[in-house]
């Protein structure tokens, strides 16, 4: 069983029930029982169009539903459109899908959370770390979201700046965590770039691509991370880092800066070092101060204060620390770097330590249990 195909397919199945006027929590519902129902019959008898067959299924899914429900009794005239087993069209409608969820109806932060767990895949728990909250909480957000949406219409879709924001957070989901989203929010970025004339789109496309172009140097041959001061970046894709920078110095020409724009010249100016020691960290504070003032995000300002520990030393980043809030996430990993770089290594290992415990992922808190490890041997 091809699970990699069902979930690829799963978009455009949505996409193509949500046309044809079925409510959005409905139709996902549907979906889900028709990808339950391939994964129990495919094995035996796979279909010759995969993406027709989940299609039918699907809409005798939500039809079957929709009969249950004596106040929905007038979708029993939709029965004859049933569509028909044939090869269904050739078309990526995740896009649309992305645009359909980001509703005017919604605000944008239920909007981002219901794409991100109905079309991106997230998990729930994957959605609450990316917004810094309880997973209860962020599971409550998303039933409200589908409760908002129950029934609506879709002949409005939402704006850009919500599916950035999407885009953005499945790419940061793919880049680091569990699931391979990265090459998909790409994707679907390019996509809107040619359609869409914004330069924070052509910002979050550079962000994305100089990001990438470090990935196959991110993680060592057994799995474990390297950091980005360790990578080899002979490893680093040139060609993605060129075009990266020619899409970001374009969009910064228009002088109408954003918060993508800003993040991929920070981005841009690790990429043009040609070792970690000759970073222009001084210009990458600098970036950070636009930054916060574009967002006022406070992980923006925890990683303004790993630059400033690195361009006025590591008491400067200290005493920049020492203004957050230090339950935010890897708060107290960067509180064991800059110690480190202050040669207080007790209170480095025993932070490294901490922070393996509070780590988000298997790669990091084995990365930063090696670092605690280390220093506590060379004592």
């Amino acid at each position: 069983m091809d699970e990699a195909l069902l979930r690829s397919l799963t978009p455009s199945v949505l996409a193509v029930l949500v046309r044809r006027g079925a409510d959005f929590a409905a139709a996902e519902d549907a979906v889900q029982d028709a990808l339950v129902e391939a994964l129990r019959v495919w094995p035996a008898d796979p279909p010759r169009d995969a993406k027709g067959w989940l299609v039918t299924v699907a809409w005798r899914k939500f039809l079957d539903q929709a009969r249950s429900d004596a106040a929905r009794r007038r979708r029993e005239d939709r029965l004859d459109e049933e569509p028909s087993p044939g090869p269904a069209p050739s078309v990526d409608d995740t896009l649309q899908l992305y645009f359909l969820c980001a509703h005017p109806s919604l605000t944008p932060s239920s909007a981002v959370a219901l794409t991100l767990r109905a079309v991106g895949g997230l998990t729930t728990r994957q959605i609450a770390r990316a917004y810094l909250v309880p997973e209860a909480t962020m599971a409550q957000r998303i039933s409200r979201a589908k409760r908002t949406v129950s029934g609506v219409r879709f002949d409005r879709p939402g704006d850009v700046a919500t599916v950035l924001r999407v885009l953005y957070l499945v790419f940061n989901e793919g880049y680091s965590g569990d699931v391979d989203l990265a090459a998909e929010a790409i994707r679907l970025t390019r996509q809107l770039a040619v359609s869409t004339d914004h330069p924070e789109v052509a910002g979050l496309l550079a962000l994305m691509l100089l990001h990438h172009a470090r990935r196959a140097a991110r993680t060592a041959p057994d799995g474990s991370l390297v950091p980005l001061a360790e990578q080899d970046r002979r490893r680093w894709d040139t060609a993605s880092i060129a075009e990266g920078v020619r899409i970001l110095q374009s969009a910064l020409a228009r002088d109408r800066l954003g918060e993508y724009q800003a993040q991929a010249a920070i981005a841009a100016l690790h990429a043009d070092a040609p070792t970690a020691e000759e970073t222009d960290w001084v210009q990458i504070v600098e970036w950070y101060d636009e930054l916060a003032r574009l967002t006022d995000s406070p992980v923006v300002r925890l990683n303004r204060a790993v630059a400033v520990g690195e361009a006025d030393g590591p008491r400067a980043g200290l005493a920049a620390l020492a203004a957050l809030d230090d339950s935010l996430p890897r708060h107290t990993a960067v509180a064991a770097y800059l110690h480190e770089r202050d040669g207080d290594l007790a209170t480095a290992a025993r932070l490294y330590a901490e922070a393996a415990r509070k780590a988000p992922n298997l790669a990091e808190r084995d990365h930063l249990t090696r670092q605690a490890a280390r220093l506590n041997t060379s004592r």
